[in-house]
């Protein structure tokens, strides 16, 4: 996971708690609706960033797989 990515998760967390914090919902459902409202924020983000850059925010980098490398280097 590179740190955009990192970064654009957070801002999917942060978007999601404020969304909660605001709309305070009251059962599941509500709280699915409220997650996908802060996932999207998210995802609009990463769509505006790849359109400037060109680039493609999300890697083929796994966390698992970097530790499972690293372990072997030693």
């Amino acid at each position: 996971m590179t740190n955009t990515e990192l970064i654009l998760n957070m801002l999917a967390e942060a978007s999601t708690k404020d969304i909660s914090q605001a709309v305070n919902p009251k059962d599941f459902e509500e709280s699915k609706k409220v997650a996908t409202q802060g996932g999207t924020i998210a995802g609009n983000a990463r769509k505006e960033l790849e359109e400037k850059t060109g680039k493609k925010v999300i890697s083929e980098l796994n966390a698992k797989e970097f530790l499972k490398n690293k372990k072997k280097l030693k």
